[in-house]
C-alpha cells in the first residue's frame, strides 16, 4: 500500500488467469484502500483465460517483456 501511495501506480503480475486469480483480489484491496492515490488503472499481467499446454508455457507466463510494456503503458498513463 505504501508503494501505491508514494508512486500513485500499481503493477501486478503473476501466471494465474485474469478472471478469478489472486491478483483480481490484490487489485480490488488496492483499489478500496488506495484510491485517491491512484494516477493510473492498476495493470494486470496475466496468464490467458484457457487452458494452456505445457508445450507452449513461455507464450503463457507473463515475462520480462510483458512486465516491462506494462511499466511503460502504466508511466506513460495517468487518470
Amino acid at each position: 500500500m505504501k508503494s501505491v501511495e508514494k508512486t500513485g501506480r500499481c503493477i501486478i503480475s503473476h501466471e494465474a488467469p485474469l478472471q478469478g486469480g489472486f491478483g483480481a483480489e490484490i487489485a480490488s484491496t488496492i483499489q478500496e484502500k488506495c484510491f485517491f492515490h491512484l494516477q493510473a488503472p492498476i495493470a494486470r499481467i496475466c496468464g490467458y483465460d484457457t487452458p494452456f499446454p505445457l508445450a507452449f508455457e513461455k507464450l503463457y507466463v507473463p515475462d520480462r517483456w510483458k512486465n516491462y510494456d506494462a511499466i511503460v503503458r502504466t508511466v506513460e498513463q495517468s487518470c
